[in-house]
């Protein structure tokens, strides 16, 4: 039953920003570095690179906010958007592509971005019809691809391990020590989407992973929430890996998923971490379900 009322909770934020009316939404903008800056207004946090001769977006939140985002990026920079990063597949941070790319804009993401977008998915008991061609990533890469943004500046797109979803990509200005985490770092629990690939044990692999690259000042562009840093994100690591041990402890012992919700192993940072998209009751779920298919 609890596992049911976690599906239908995530399954209402989905139906919650479907039927939203954008015209409230303000695209507003943080600048981090001389030419890189985050993006905010409804979705996933956006990152924006100018580089000498084109500007570069990364993710685009949702269509009906396609004219404010450019209109944001307007008031930024003259460039020409030329290239498009997705995170990965994720309506709120895919679902201007279309849009920017009749605008010109050129797609680039991982490969399983792509296989994703172009057929249909189900997720939390719903059907996510393929996505028009033209929102469909142009570019794909398995590995990692770099984007040249100057002669003295570079833009690492790296696919990461299987995490929020098997597309998840980190994206490194390593010349001015910025990156974009994408929805492998929440300001709240971590929303790991098993039916996309998403796997627990992936997740804090690719925290260690970006802890070993950062450094007190790097600026880490969160997928949705403020702007952190080294701190925040080790604390976020020590959290989530915390209680992904006491659930896998439980699970190595032979408890069920109701015995294992009912230990409340992350109830000690619910106050402050469980207030958003996903609960404790939902992130124990997902963790427990994610090592027991392991």
């Amino acid at each position: 039953m609890k596992y049911q009322l976690s599906v239908l909770c995530c399954l209402w934020m989905t139906l919650t920003w479907a039927q939203r009316n954008f015209d409230d939404v303000e695209i507003t903008s943080e600048q981090l570095t001389d030419n890189i800056y985050v993006l905010f207004g409804a979705g996933g946090n956006m990152g924006l690179a100018v580089g000498e001769e084109y500007a570069y977006l990364i993710d685009d939140q949702f269509a009906p906010l396609s004219e404010k985002i450019q209109s944001a990026i307007a008031q930024i920079t003259d460039k020409p958007l030329r290239f498009l990063v997705n995170t990965h597949w994720h309506g709120d941070h895919v679902g201007g592509n279309k849009n920017f790319a009749e605008a010109g804009a050129i797609i680039v993401a991982n490969e399983n971005v792509r296989k994703r977008m172009s057929t249909s998915q189900e997720r939390r008991g719903q059907m996510t019809k393929p996505s028009p061609y033209k929102a469909l990533p142009q570019i794909t890469f398995t590995d990692a691809v770099t984007l040249h943004l100057n002669k003295d500046e570079s833009m690492h797109v790296m696919h990461v391990n299987d995490a929020h979803t098997d597309g998840d990509s980190y994206i490194y200005f390593p010349e001015s020590n910025v990156i974009h985490m994408g929805d492998n770092f929440f300001s709240s629990y971590p929303y790991i989407d098993l039916e996309s690939g998403g796997n627990i044990d992936g997740l804090i692999q690719n925290f260690s992973m970006a802890l070993a690259i950062v450094d007190e000042e790097t600026k880490i562009i969160r997928g949705h929430g403020k702007v952190a840093n080294k701190q925040d994100l080790q604390e976020f690591h020590d959290i989530i890996k915390a209680i992904r041990d006491r659930v896998s402890g439980a699970l190595a012992d032979g408890k069920s998923l109701d015995e294992v919700i009912a230990m409340k192993p992350s109830e000690e940072w619910d106050a402050q971490y469980g207030q958003g998209f996903i609960n404790g009751t939902a992130l124990v779920t997902t963790i427990y379900n994610s090592l027991k298919n392991n």
